[in-house]
């Protein structure tokens, strides 16, 4: 488990007040309620908002209070804690991908629903429809097949 150096204990100890299932917050509210500026890597790299608690103290932090960390938002610097036992449509553990001796023997498979959220389709939409018309599909091939014909002519130079 990672070192605690006390730094992320203001947020362990606002998370363990709350009572909410789900609490959506910006970085910028996790750095008021931490009481200093994130590391620069939190807005960076999604891995430091992983739930891996061997390598990181803040992860420690958050999952000591009982919350996990979904739907990170590089781009908008947002996230969701979820309160670890309740339902977001992800498998609640890494381990529930593979065989496991506890998981029920039939169901659902566990990843059936893990992309839950994450798209919608737009009404109207229709999924059987083939993604290019017929002039666009000729079009590719044809393109395709200009350019393996210019391939070949390069390498057969090459090799004269």
């Amino acid at each position: 488990m990672a070192r605690q150096d006390g730094k992320y204990e203001g947020l362990k100890q606002y998370l363990r007040r709350q009572t909410s299932a789900r609490l959506a917050m910006r970085f910028a509210e996790v750095e008021g309620i931490v009481g200093a500026k994130l590391p620069r890597s939190a807005k960076l790299y999604r891995t430091w908002w992983s739930n891996d608690p061997e390598h990181h103290v803040q992860a420690a932090a958050w999952l000591e209070a009982g919350y996990r960390t979904e739907q990170v938002d590089m781009d908008e610097a947002r996230l969701v804690f979820v309160k670890v036992g309740h339902a977001s449509g992800m498998a609640k553990e890494p381990k529930m991908f593979g065989m496991n001796a506890d998981a029920p023997k039939s169901g659902p498979h566990p990843l059936i629903g893990a992309m839950k959220g994450t798209f919608t389709i737009e009404e109207g939409w229709d999924l059987t429809k083939p993604a290019l018309d017929p002039e666009e599909l000729e079009a590719w091939e044809a393109n395709l097949d200009r350019m393996a014909d210019e391939l070949q002519d390069k390498l057969s130079g090459k090799q004269e």
